[in-house]
């Protein structure tokens, strides 16, 4: 399915960053970034423009192409790979940033890959998430997935989050504007948080 999708580059979510990681990408430390479910690498391209060597992982080969195509035109180096998220491991103590932008896994693989992110970010380490909530369903057509499942609250991310300093989770009402599939007034959760320093 996503690679259907990617098949017309970067006309599925464009090609510019989400708007919630521009508005906090200051506070992500240098060093290495993660972004997860990354797809045709307009968050990644974004945050290695900033300076971060930044690693996408996504599971569609297309939209990772794609990814490389869109950081090579601008400029920037990119490492892709390709992963299943219920099969993937961040490691430990690597990461000065996780980004999840839209990565809208069930919730048993949720719950083990966040817990995992937690373990995988650097002390000081930023995590960053934008999701669509259960709210979002009255929105059909504006973007999210339609299974309540992979939908999150702020109550269920902190939970799965515990072990980070969380500085912003909340669920809030938003027009956005993200190429063919994101359009509209919508309905997310924003997390913002980070790694105790030892």
């Amino acid at each position: 399915m996503w690679n259907e999708r990617y098949a017309d580059a970067f006309a599925s979510y464009g090609t510019e960053p989400n708007d919630f990681l521009r508005e906090v990408a200051a506070r992500i430390p240098d060093g290495p970034v993660l972004c997860l479910a990354e797809g045709e690498g307009r968050n990644a391209v974004f945050l290695a423009h900033r300076g971060h060597a930044v690693t996408a992982v996504d599971l569609s080969e297309v939209g990772l192409a794609n990814a490389a195509r869109l950081a090579s035109e601008r400029g920037v180096p990119l490492t892709t790979v390709l992963a299943d998220l219920a099969e993937f491991d961040p490691g430990e103590a690597r990461w000065a940033g996780i980004v999840s932008i839209w990565a809208h896994v069930p919730p048993r693989v949720r719950a083990r890959l966040h817990a995992a992110c937690v373990r995988a970010l650097r002390p000081g380490g930023a995590f960053v998430l934008e999701a669509y909530t259960p709210r979002q369903l009255a929105r059909p057509g504006k973007g999210g997935p339609s299974a309540v499942e992979l939908l999150m609250t702020p109550e269920e991310l902190r939970e799965e989050l515990s072990g980070l300093r969380i500085e912003r989770c909340v669920e809030t009402e938003r027009d956005i504007s993200e190429g063919r599939f994101h359009q509209g007034p919508s309905t997310t959760v924003q997390v913002l948080a980070f790694k105790p320093e030892r």
